[in-house]
């Protein structure tokens, strides 16, 4: 689009022109007010006159743009065709040159070969076309035939399942009944053994139970008697020199102690005084809490012995809780950890686990000290195992292990076993032992553990405290024997029942079993049946699948056939395309060297007339330019004149009310009044003379002008001319820029 800018000068009328005459309106205002109506009036409608020019104007403007754009657009298609014609021209120019004899001649005889190309390619186009169509023929058949293989198929398979599943109705209606009778002999048979196995179980419960009470029994007639002859008896020369030693420990004190004590040879004499009691010779597990219980008590009870005979009033005790105690120690620290203490031969030993001493003492927050010996590996005795221990065994190394500490205690060990039985309120120089429990357990290498707690409230180790007197505990190893075996006689009776009844379900379901053997016969000849007419429907069946497999493979080949004859065809078409396209460029060749005069003719003509429509296109647009520059001007000028009668009409108005607000004394004050008009931006002053001048210059005027009528007539003539002098200061609005963009 084109952008244009129009710039308007006006003339310039003086001020004092239109305030001389604006004075003198005033002076005869009274006269001109008929008058300065009908002005308003005109001018008014010269603003609406000059309005409707300016938007025809414009109107005739928007259609000269237009009408220079089409144009614009058929010299630029124009100029295309001029260069499409000249590309075409050059052509036909080398193609005339090209259209000699020799050339045509060429040309047609490449015509000529190449037809003979195209016939070839349309018989071998039409020989393949035949070689489909029968391939097709024989792919359609071999469908037709698969097809039915195929439906034969399904048919057989039918049949087959048909027979599969009248078979298995009938099996099933042959071994329902008997397979359920059968697995309900079954499951009364396992019951029946499970019942006999439980019976079986049971009295050997019985029986275990009724040994248990018999030992028990053996051990209440003899504890009491073993407890009171089992004692360790000090002379007063071992007491003595052991108090001595106790209280200074010398080379002179340890060497008349050991004198007293004679060594080895009376802890022989003492190991032989403990009586054998073949009641006690019964098989007892060492963890047992009854067992426990015993053996805790014994011990103690030979240490208090002969602690009163040390003469101290203060005894040991034994608590269940202790026992427990004593017991998880040494699994945790001993058993746990692979700690042998004494070793295979005594002294390869890793001697006492102090680190879970310690460890073990903090976890029950109270002292601990741990006596050890040989246990059930007694080198004086033997050694037996834990796995066929007895009351004995236990009883025996308990009275060993404490006899050993009193009496064969020297060397590395100081006497320290005899200072943990005989110190009172501490243990071998370490304080906090004012209440001391023990607890007696046995590694899983035989060896026995006596663990010294100081019991307090706070460690509950004292709680479940036993009776120190042997034939008590005795007594409840044989109550509980006894209810034991009260439980195993009654637990006998139940399974003995259950076995009963296991058994009479045993025969009611082998006679159930019995009599739908009788009845099966109908099922056996109804399944002999089915099984013929299975083996008939998959033999047919299988025959079928060998036709439909065999169609299946000559319809793949006879589809591969005809896919193959089809891409030959393809090909085949393919050739005669080109061949023919080829005869078609040869062709083309020929006529444009045969036609060589009329192809450049008519291309010399073509391109002449593109120039000369570029020639008019051309001169239409510089017509249709000279009209929109016609038509900008006449829009510059409509809008020029509708400004001017704008400004007149304002000057109009002001000048109305300029006159009809004056009054009689407001002409006769003293003073100047200015009054600004405001057209397009620039400020139009006209002042206004006192009353009292004006009436003066009247004066003046009479004087000087022809007197043609009244007042009325005279101020209505000043009027106008004053009106016509405002109306000329329009000028005053300076220049006005203005943009057309189309």
């Amino acid at each position: 689009m084109n952008k244009k800018k129009m710039i308007r000068l006006t003339a310039l009328v003086g001020v004092a022109t239109a305030t001389g005459v604006v004075a003198e309106a005033n002076q005869t205002h009274a006269a001109t007010t008929t008058t300065t109506e009908t002005t308003n009036q005109t001018t008014n409608a010269s603003v609406e006159s000059t309005q409707a020019a300016v938007d025809a104007a414009q109107s005739a403007f928007d259609t000269a743009q237009t009408s220079v754009d089409n144009a614009q657009a058929n010299v630029t298609s124009a100029s295309n065709n001029v260069t499409s014609a000249s590309a075409t021209l050059s052509s036909a120019i080398a193609n005339k040159e090209a259209a000699t004899s020799e050339n045509i001649a060429s040309a047609t005889s490449a015509v000529s070969s190449q037809a003979v190309v195209v016939a070839s390619a349309s018989q071998a186009v039409s020989e393949q076309a035949g070689v489909v169509s029968a391939a097709a023929s024989v792919q359609a058949s071999a469908q037709a035939e698969a097809t039915s293989a195929s439906a034969s198929l399904s048919s057989s398979s039918a049949n087959v399942a048909s027979a599969t599943s009248a078979l298995s109705a009938a099996e099933a209606a042959l071994t329902s009944d008997q397979s359920t009778a059968a697995n309900n002999l079954s499951a009364a048979e396992s019951a029946a053994s499970s019942a006999s196995a439980a019976v079986s179980s049971g009295q050997a419960a019985v029986d275990n139970a009724q040994a248990a009470v018999a030992s028990a029994q053996a051990i209440v007639d003899a504890v009491a008697e073993v407890q009171s002859s089992d004692v360790i008896n000090m002379s007063v020369a071992y007491i003595t020199a052991l108090k001595n030693y106790l209280a200074n420990p010398s080379s002179a004190n340890a060497a008349a102690l050991q004198e007293v004590a004679k060594g080895a040879d009376y802890v022989k004499e003492l190991q032989q005084k403990f009586k054998s009691d073949a009641s006690l010779d019964v098989v007892v597990d060492p963890s047992d809490p009854t067992v426990q219980e015993a053996l805790s008590v014994y011990a103690v009870n030979l240490i208090n012995h002969l602690r009163n005979q040390y003469g101290l009033t203060t005894a040991f005790g034994a608590s269940a809780n202790a026992n427990v105690a004593a017991i998880d120690f040494v699994k945790k620290y001993y058993d746990d950890e692979d700690w042998n203490i004494f070793g295979t031969t005594g002294s390869d030993g890793k001697g006492h686990n102090k680190n879970g001493l310690d460890a073990y003492a903090d976890q029950l927050n109270t002292s601990i000290a741990e006596d050890a010996g040989s246990g059930l590996t007694t080198w004086v005795n033997g050694k037996a195992t834990m796995a066929t221990t007895t009351l004995h065994n236990l009883l025996y190394a308990v009275y060993s292990d404490i006899a050993t500490m009193l009496f064969d205690d020297g060397g590395t060990n100081n006497w320290s076993h005899a200072q943990s039985i005989f110190e009172d309120g501490t243990i071998l120089g370490t304080d906090g032992f004012n209440n001391v429990y023990l607890g007696v357990a046995f590694d899983k290498y035989g060896y026995a553990h006596y663990e010294l707690y100081n019991a307090t409230e706070g460690n509950h180790l004292g709680n479940n405290a036993y009776s120190l007197d042997v034939q008590t505990a005795a007594q409840a190893l044989l109550t509980n024997a006894q209810a034991s075996l009260a439980s195993a006689k009654a637990s006998l009776q139940r399974m003995t029942t259950n076995l009963m009844v296991a058994k009479a379900a045993v025969v009611a379901a082998q006679n159930q079993l019995a009599a739908l053997e009788n009845s099966s016969a109908n099922d056996l000849v109804a399944v002999t049946k089915e099984r013929t007419q299975l083996a008939s429907a998959e033999t047919s069946y299988q025959t079928a699948l060998a036709t439909y497999k065999q169609k299946e493979e000559a319809l793949k080949k006879a589809g591969d056939n005809l896919a193959a004859a089809q891409a030959s065809l393809e090909a085949a078409q393919a050739t005669l395309a080109t061949a023919k396209a080829k005869l078609a460029e040869l062709e083309e060749t020929v006529a444009n060297l045969t036609n060589a005069d009329q192809l450049l003719a008519a291309a010399q003509a073509a391109y002449e007339q593109a120039v000369a429509n570029l020639t008019t296109a051309t001169g239409n647009l510089g017509a249709a330019q000279v009209d929109l520059a016609k038509a900008e001007s006449q829009l510059a000028l409509a809008e020029d004149t509708a400004e001017q009668a704008k400004v007149r009409a304002a000057i109009a108005a002001q000048v109305d009310q300029q006159l009809n607000g004056s009054t009689a004394n407001d002409r006769q004050s003293a003073g100047q009044d200015a009054t600004s008009l405001k057209t397009n931006g620039r400020a139009l002053t006209a002042t206004v003379a006192t009353a009292s001048a004006a009436k003066q210059k009247q004066g003046a005027n009479q004087g000087r002008l022809p007197q043609t009528g009244n007042d009325d007539q005279e101020a209505s003539t000043m009027a106008l001319v004053g009106l016509g002098m405002l109306g000329m200061a329009t000028g005053l609005y300076g220049y006005k820029k203005r943009k057309l963009t189309k």
